[in-house]
């Protein structure tokens, strides 16, 4: 997590943002929205629904509903893109209802420190959401209606995670400022590593209450990592699951050396592949179970790679693309598209292009490090010519068009103060939020009204 900017608290819903394929003239995407299939009718009589307000919990006199829980169920279902069957609600249901009562717990300390998360606030924290998914501005509600989802859904869980970082802020106090020494000492220490191996690892923590009886949890986690091997983005899962701080980051641990790991972790991941999605079994550590994925791998000193500039181009739909029923406007911009493709050469064309376009989207990204980039954008970029304008990648809001304009090597084993302060951070974040966490289900008076094990 980043105390300077909120880099992933809106990160539930990046799923929704499409896969930018190339396409051939003329092709098209295909986007089906998944469902959880109906139950089949049977001649018994259907048992008796449970009533949404069926209060599921109460936390210090707050009560945790049904709807909440159901509300936050199809919010997964519609961030990882994946159909959410009867029988995966329940098995996630427990770790929903755990993570719903910790929220609980931050928001009444939030609003006991009297911090006020402003409706700008929660508003830019959307807009991020809906420039991320290359969404008009305003139409993420409609979005989420489509799938049934509640926009208050969203916006609770914006709100925790903004008023969660402000609370940390005052618990840091003066350790929320990473000084110039303190960066000089960690430049030192890396210095010394030089030659030792260092992992850039992602993390989901499943916290286990009380470790004698951690079946559900186990079984949890087992759940989750199935959803990994069936296509679902690990950094969602992380930001929806994960009870570590580093799931506002997506789960991201950023580069770490193997006396920073449990050696548990060090053991599998030194056998892992990398950058392949490859999703480890259960690990057990202090506190829980652990899942990780190993995205990259290097030497301390030594990751040569190349930065690309690069400008796009995007040709807005007039409405979302439906394969089988492309609109006129929609074949018409594959044709300017395929114009452009013929007619600009260089960068200042590629950007008066867009800007003609009405620059939906931003026609300077900024330098890019091609290696770390989705396999899908590194194959775009890898072999583009500088100056010549990429094949068009189509998605549901429209074409993006993409020129690299200088690629340069470099080493990016060199950590800039920004990332080494970044880092520290996260450390005294992690440490603080933890044990705020700890003291705060000290403190609670928690009813379950469902049976929950461990709590």
């Amino acid at each position: 997590m980043r105390l300077r900017s909120l880099t992933l608290a809106c990160c539930s819903l990046t799923a929704l943002a499409l896969p930018v394929c190339g396409m051939a003239p003329h092709a098209a995407l295909a986007v089906s929205h998944h469902h959880a299939p109906a139950a089949k009718a049977t001649q018994a009589s259907p048992a008796q629904p449970e009533p949404d307000d069926m209060i599921i919990a109460v936390v210090n006199s707050i009560p945790l509903t049904k709807r909440d829980v159901d509300n936050r169920g199809k919010l997964f279902a519609l961030s990882t893109g994946l159909p959410v069957s009867d029988d995966l609600m329940a098995r996630l249901r427990p770790q929903i209802i755990r993570q719903m009562i910790d929220e609980k717990l931050r928001t009444q300390e939030i609003l006991s420190r009297h911090i006020n998360i402003a409706p700008e606030q929660i508003a830019a924290a959307i807009e991020n959401i809906e420039k991320r998914n290359g969404m008009p501005a305003g139409t993420l509600r409609n979005h989420l209606a489509q799938d049934g989802v509640s926009l208050t859904t969203l916006i609770d869980q914006l709100r925790v995670q903004i008023g969660w970082i402000q609370v940390l802020r005052q618990e840091l106090g003066p350790r929320s400022r990473v000084s110039a020494g303190d960066i000089a000492q960690r430049q030192a220490a890396l210095k010394r590593e030089e030659g030792r191996t260092e992992y850039e690892i992602s993390e989901i923590f499943v916290k286990v209450d009380d470790p004698r009886h951690a079946e559900e949890e186990l079984a949890f986690t087992n759940t989750i990592i199935d959803e990994l091997h069936k296509g679902a983005p690990f950094p969602i899962v992380a930001a929806q699951f994960s009870q570590s701080q580093t799931a506002l980051d997506g789960g991201s641990m950023g580069w770490v050396q193997e006396d920073e790991l449990d050696p548990s972790v060090v053991d599998i991941v030194r056998r892992m592949p990398v950058g392949v999605g490859a999703v480890s079994n259960p690990i057990t550590v202090p506190g829980g179970f652990l899942i990780v994925t190993l995205n990259g791998k290097r030497i301390v000193g030594k990751e040569m790679g190349h930065m690309v500039n690069i400008r796009q181009a995007f040709i807005a739909f007039d409405a979302p693309l439906d394969p089988q029923h492309v609109t006129p406007q929609q074949e018409a911009a594959l044709q300017k598209a395929m114009q452009i493709i013929q007619t600009t050469h260089n960068c200042e064309a590629m950007e008066a292009v867009n800007k003609a376009a009405g620059e939906k989207r931003p026609s300077d990204p900024g330098e890019l490090p091609l290696e770390r980039l989705n396999p899908q954008m590194q194959s775009v970029l890898a072999e583009l010519p500088v100056g010549q304008v990429s094949r068009p990648m189509v998605s549901r809001e429209g074409i993006d068009l993409l020129m690299v304009c200088s690629k340069t090597e470099k080493n990016f084993s060199n950590r800039s103060p920004s990332e080494i302060a970044d880092q520290l951070m996260n450390e005294r974040v992690e440490q603080a939020a933890r044990q705020l966490d700890s003291d705060l289900h000290r403190r609670a008076m928690i009813d379950l009204h469902v049976k929950l094990k461990g709590a």
